[in-house]
């Protein structure tokens, strides 16, 4: 465990959604690197979306499983978002395009990664992406 500041989350909430990346992972399609990565994004209304990595033979092509959540719950019309538990077989965090797009919505998500034994850190995105580039930076704010 992490005693970093966890936004309120219950330790209930945070193990909820290391058991939902922990299935979604379950349905991973990794032929090529066997690396498997499932995620949980929590949503501000008590919503979890889950995603699973999905490679593809031509490797540019292939989905992160947090993207991959979020393309969930952006589809279903939701956009604010507090926490995303990550399951992988070694606990490793967020690639760099994946805090990307996480930062897009919530630059100060909380973010767990937990590995296949249930051992999990905490962290704010703002921890793992700082100076994210965001709306402000194009001289727009968000709509």
């Amino acid at each position: 465990m992490d005693s970093q500041p966890l936004a309120g989350l219950t330790e209930q909430e945070i193990h909820e959604l290391i058991a939902a990346a922990t299935a979604a992972r379950e349905k991973a399609y990794a032929p090529y690197s066997g690396f498997t990565v499932g995620a949980a994004l929590l949503a501000a209304n008590g919503q979890i979306y889950t995603g699973c990595n999905v490679e593809n033979a031509s490797y540019g092509l292939t989905i992160c499983a947090e993207r991959s959540a979020v393309c969930q719950a952006v589809a279903s019309g939701t956009r604010d978002f507090i926490a995303i538990a990550v399951v992988t077989k070694n606990a490793v965090t967020p690639c760099g395009a994946c805090r990307q797009v996480l930062a897009e919505f919530n630059p100060h998500l909380v973010v767990i990664i937990a590995d296949s034994f249930g051992r999990w850190q905490a962290f704010s995105l703002d921890e793992l992406l700082p100076q994210a580039f965001g709306p402000a930076d194009l001289g727009r704010e968000r709509a």
